[in-house]
Order: C-alpha cells, then structure tokens, then sequence
C-alpha cells in the first residue's frame, strides 16, 4: 500500500502546480479589469471568457491550436535539450515562404507539390535554425541573440523577394496561389459556413507523438536530454555535446517549418500580409512554458491559448473592455505557472530531504 501512498501524494502535488497559478491568473486579471477603467465589469469579461464558442469561433480555436502546438513543440526541443530557441517566429516565418513559393509555382503534379513544399518548408526551418547552432558550436555565439537576430533578418529577406517577385492584387502583394489540385480539403462539422477544420492539423499530432518518442523512447533522444542536463557529463559517457546541439537546432526549426503549412494548404492558399498569420512563433515559446515542455502539457497550453485569443473576439463584442486584457492574462498564466511549479518543486525537494533525514537514524540504529 505503500507505492499508493506515494503516487496519490505525487499526483495530489503535481495537480496543486496548475490550481494555483489558475488562482493567481485570475486574481490578476480580475484586478487588471477593476483598474482598467471599463464599463463592463469583472463578471462581464469571465462571463464572455467562459461561454460556449459559437460553432465558427470552436473551428477557429482548433485551428489555431494545431499551429500553437507545432510551434510549442519546436521550441521545447531546445528546452529539453538546455537551448534556448527563440527564433521559432523567423524560422516558420521564412520556411512558409519558400513553401509557398515552391507550391505555387505547380512544378510537380498535386499530391507530389504538396509532398515536396512540405519537405521544403522542413528544409528552410532547419537550415535558418543551424545558423544559430554553428555559430554556438564553433564560435561560442549565444542561440539567444543569433536567434533574436535571425528573427529579424528572416522577414526582410522575405519582404524583398515578395516585393521583387510576388503578384500584385489590389493593396497586397502575394506569391502565386496553389493551383486546385494541391488544395487540402478540411472538415466542416458545423457546416461550411462556419469554416473548416484544416486536413493538415494532423501534423500538429504526428509532431506531439513523434515528440514524445524521440525523447522517451530513442537513445538520441536520450542523449539530447542528457546533454542537456549536463553536457559534462554526457561528454563523459561518450556524448558528442556539439553534435547534440546541432541536431537538438535542427530539428527544432525543421519542426518550426511546419507552423504555417496546415493554414497554407488549408485555407490561405497563397503567401501575403493579409494571409500569413504572425506571431506563433513568440506565442508557442509562451505555450512552450506553459506544459513544461511535456507533450500532453503544451496541448493543454495550446488550447488554452487558442481559446482565449479566439473568444477576444466575443469580448469585444458584447463588452468594452479591451481585447489587450486576454493578451495580459495570457503572460499571467505563463508567469503564475513558472512561479507555481517552482513552489511545488521546492516543497518536492524538502519532503524528500525530510523523508531520508527521518530513515537515516533508522537504518544507522538497526
């Protein structure tokens, strides 16, 4: 009876982590709203937050969740592995574009251009991540700042060459549309009307399976997690740290250039200001944080997220508070969890340290 005990208490704590900083992502905001000077009240904004999405907003919030996940995954790989890739927004950014070059352009038959703008993207992603990983490896440049940097870099280079070969239609200025036979047909299960659920948002499962097999059942993924627990001490076990940050790079920004492609293939079609949906990559690092890294965590996170972004909608409709206020209570929620599970960690530690003080003077005695 025992283990029971054991894995009672463990679970009992673990779920004490997500309870608290739900508390404190409510207190706060509640506080943002009475300060905010709106007209709308507290219940208002919960009222809204918390009402069934109407059957287009539910597609919307599945949407955007796929590519919250994909984008969570690719910069938990490099948490996992003790990187720091912060350049998931210029790497899907950049990645998208080629992707959607190559399958306008209509070189190859519909399954196959699909195929090969999907390898592409993966391709793009990788290369604009191992840029950061090289230099780390070769001249000791942080991931952080060439990463930042990259970001930057990223939609200049797409902006001169969308300006320089892109199609004008109307005010914008976008790459040639898909042909037909590379459109993806989606589920409608509320009708067409209301949208659809993109065909591609699969890869957001395969990428969360495929995530938590490489780490929990392959030796690289083994060697990564080691390294980055301690990259001297998987260099003593004979792991090539170097090589790990490489590889760690490179499959997160291959996983990167998937972020868009579910919403390309899907729905947009083509690449421009209008279509191009910004921004996932910052907030995945936020979804990213949110499940600690863990598979079933950043889904739960990316749901979340998407939820919250989607039902700002509704809130500005029915109230006047400001759409702003979803965006503070998403940064509440990463920030009351980091603090919440810090807190439950530590109070880990010393009931351990206090079970084993309690056993030593048992086991010196007998």
């Amino acid at each position: 009876m025992g283990w029971l005990v054991r894995a009672a208490r463990s679970t009992a704590t673990g779920l004490v982590a997500p309870l608290i900083a739900i508390l404190i992502s409510v207190i706060a905001t509640s506080l943002v709203i009475s300060i905010s000077g709106s007209d709308s009240g507290i219940g208002d904004f919960w009222r809204v937050m918390l009402s069934a999405p109407k059957d287009q907003t539910m597609v919307n919030i599945v949407n955007l969740a796929g590519e919250l996940y994909i984008a969570a995954v690719a910069a938990a790989i490099g948490f996992r592995m003790g990187l720091f890739n912060i350049g998931v927004e210029g790497q899907y950014g950049l990645a998208a574009y080629v992707g959607a070059v190559f399958a306008g352009g209509m070189f190859l038959p519909g399954p196959l251009n699909i195929i090969v703008a999907i390898l592409l993207a993966v391709l793009t992603g990788a290369a604009w991540a191992g840029i950061a990983a090289v230099l780390k490896v070769y001249r000791g440049v942080s991931e952080v700042i060439t990463t930042l940097m990259l970001n930057a870099i990223g939609p200049i280079i797409v902006t001169h060459f969308l300006n320089r070969y892109g199609q004008q239609t109307g005010y914008e200025i976008q790459t040639k549309p898909i042909g037909r036979s590379s459109w993806i047909a989606g589920w409608a299960p509320f009708g067409q009307d209301n949208g659809q659920i993109w065909t591609l948002g699969l890869i957001a499962v395969l990428v969360g399976a495929g995530f938590w097999l490489l780490l929990n059942r392959t030796r690289l993924g083994f060697d990564l997690r080691a390294t980055g627990a301690s990259a001297t001490a998987a260099a003593a076990s004979g792991v090539g740290a170097k090589k790990m940050v490489v590889v760690a790079m490179l499959l997160s920004g291959g996983v990167a250039g998937l972020v868009w492609i579910p919403e390309f293939f899907g729905g947009a079609h083509t690449y421009s200001s209008a279509t191009f949906t910004s921004n996932l990559g910052f907030t995945g690092l936020a979804v990213a944080l949110l499940g600690r890294n863990r598979a079933g965590g950043m889904a739960f996170g990316a749901l979340l997220f998407s939820w919250l972004t989607c039902q700002s909608d509704a809130l500005q409709i029915q109230t006047d508070i400001a759409p702003q206020i979803v965006e503070i209570t998403q940064g509440i929620t990463v920030l009351a969890v980091v603090v919440a599970y810090e807190l439950v960690q530590r109070y880990r530690a010393g009931a351990e340290q206090r079970a084993v003080a309690a056993v030593l003077p048992e086991a010196v005695s007998a």
